[in-house]
Protein backbone atom coordinates (compact mmCIF):
# COMPACT_ATOMS: atom_id res chain seq x y z
CA UNK A 1 0.00 0.00 0.00
CA UNK A 2 1.67 3.10 -1.05
CA UNK A 3 1.15 5.99 1.79
CA UNK A 4 2.37 8.77 3.09
CA UNK A 5 2.57 9.09 7.32
CA UNK A 6 2.95 12.44 9.56
CA UNK A 7 3.80 12.25 12.92
CA UNK A 8 5.00 14.90 15.62
CA UNK A 9 2.08 17.31 16.20
CA UNK A 10 1.23 17.69 19.21
CA UNK A 11 0.54 20.85 21.95
CA UNK A 12 3.48 23.17 22.21
CA UNK A 13 4.23 26.66 24.25
CA UNK A 14 4.82 29.62 21.99
CA UNK A 15 8.37 29.91 20.77
CA UNK A 16 8.88 26.21 21.50
CA UNK A 17 9.52 23.51 18.72
CA UNK A 18 8.48 20.67 17.22
CA UNK A 19 9.99 18.26 14.74
CA UNK A 20 7.28 16.60 12.31
CA UNK A 21 8.35 13.39 9.99
CA UNK A 22 6.66 12.40 7.02
CA UNK A 23 7.26 8.85 6.39
CA UNK A 24 6.84 6.97 3.19
CA UNK A 25 5.83 2.97 3.04
CA UNK A 26 5.32 1.26 -0.74
CA UNK A 27 7.65 3.44 -2.56
CA UNK A 28 10.84 5.57 -2.82
CA UNK A 29 10.77 9.57 -1.89
CA UNK A 30 14.45 9.84 -3.82
CA UNK A 31 11.97 10.49 -6.65
CA UNK A 32 9.83 12.92 -5.67
CA UNK A 33 9.56 16.33 -4.66
CA UNK A 34 7.95 16.57 -1.04
CA UNK A 35 6.10 19.65 0.28
CA UNK A 36 4.25 20.42 3.61
CA UNK A 37 1.21 22.10 3.92
CA UNK A 38 -1.29 23.40 6.51
CA UNK A 39 -4.76 24.14 7.30
CA UNK A 40 -6.28 25.68 9.91
CA UNK A 41 -10.15 25.98 10.83
CA UNK A 42 -11.98 28.25 8.72
CA UNK A 43 -8.81 28.82 6.21
CA UNK A 44 -7.54 27.39 2.99
CA UNK A 45 -5.15 24.89 2.88
CA UNK A 46 -1.54 26.84 2.29
CA UNK A 47 2.02 25.55 1.34
CA UNK A 48 4.30 26.00 4.48
CA UNK A 49 7.76 24.21 2.58
CA UNK A 50 8.64 22.25 -0.15
CA UNK A 51 11.66 20.30 -0.84
CA UNK A 52 13.44 18.71 -4.28
CA UNK A 53 14.13 15.44 -5.06
CA UNK A 54 17.17 16.08 -7.27
CA UNK A 55 19.39 19.49 -6.17
CA UNK A 56 17.98 20.25 -2.21
CA UNK A 57 15.94 23.33 -3.36
CA UNK A 58 13.76 24.36 -1.12
CA UNK A 59 10.99 26.73 -1.08
CA UNK A 60 9.32 28.54 2.38
CA UNK A 61 6.60 30.95 2.72
CA UNK A 62 7.21 33.93 3.60
CA UNK A 63 5.14 33.25 7.43
CA UNK A 64 7.40 30.57 8.51
CA UNK A 65 11.16 31.85 6.48
CA UNK A 66 13.83 31.65 9.52
CA UNK A 67 11.66 29.39 11.77
CA UNK A 68 11.45 25.99 9.90
CA UNK A 69 13.87 24.02 8.35
CA UNK A 70 12.66 21.25 5.57
CA UNK A 71 15.38 18.74 5.14
CA UNK A 72 15.14 14.64 3.34
CA UNK A 73 16.95 11.78 4.79
CA UNK A 74 16.61 9.32 1.72
CA UNK A 75 18.35 6.07 3.65
CA UNK A 76 14.81 6.71 6.11
CA UNK A 77 12.34 7.43 3.47
CA UNK A 78 11.54 10.48 5.12
CA UNK A 79 11.29 14.00 5.00
CA UNK A 80 11.37 16.11 8.19
CA UNK A 81 10.09 19.96 9.13
CA UNK A 82 11.81 21.70 12.03
CA UNK A 83 9.46 24.06 13.60
CA UNK A 84 10.92 26.44 16.20
CA UNK A 85 9.93 30.09 17.75
CA UNK A 86 6.22 28.73 17.04
CA UNK A 87 3.64 30.85 17.11
CA UNK A 88 -0.29 30.89 17.54
CA UNK A 89 -0.58 31.22 14.17
CA UNK A 90 1.44 28.22 13.37
CA UNK A 91 -1.93 25.96 14.74
CA UNK A 92 -3.35 23.83 12.11
CA UNK A 93 -3.71 20.86 10.78
CA UNK A 94 0.42 19.68 8.77
CA UNK A 95 -0.01 17.74 5.84
CA UNK A 96 2.96 16.01 3.33
CA UNK A 97 2.36 15.14 -0.04
CA UNK A 98 4.61 13.57 -2.38
CA UNK A 99 4.72 14.94 -6.46
CA UNK A 100 7.33 13.35 -9.02
CA UNK A 101 6.24 15.73 -11.58
CA UNK A 102 6.26 19.09 -9.98
CA UNK A 103 8.89 21.92 -9.25
CA UNK A 104 9.40 23.18 -5.74
CA UNK A 105 7.68 26.10 -6.64
CA UNK A 106 4.29 25.01 -8.22
CA UNK A 107 4.67 22.69 -5.61
CA UNK A 108 4.03 25.07 -2.77
CA UNK A 109 2.36 27.87 -4.42
CA UNK A 110 -0.41 25.07 -6.54
CA UNK A 111 -0.87 22.80 -3.44
CA UNK A 112 0.44 20.07 -5.87
CA UNK A 113 0.29 16.32 -4.90
CA UNK A 114 0.02 13.23 -6.30
CA UNK A 115 0.11 11.03 -2.58
CA UNK A 116 -0.97 12.70 0.63
CA UNK A 117 -1.08 12.14 4.43
CA UNK A 118 -3.82 11.74 6.83
CA UNK A 119 -1.88 14.96 8.91
CA UNK A 120 -0.98 15.52 11.97
CA UNK A 121 -2.31 18.40 14.40
CA UNK A 122 0.04 20.76 15.65
CA UNK A 123 -1.17 23.54 18.23
CA UNK A 124 0.52 26.48 19.79
CA UNK A 125 -0.66 27.39 23.27
CA UNK A 126 0.02 28.68 26.25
Amino acid sequence: QLQLVESGGGLVQPGGSLRLSCAASGFVLDYYVIGWFRQAPGKEREGVSCISSSDGSTYYADSVKGRFTISRDNAKNTVYLQMNSLKPEDTAVYYCAADAITTVQAMCVSLLGYYWGQGTQVTVSS
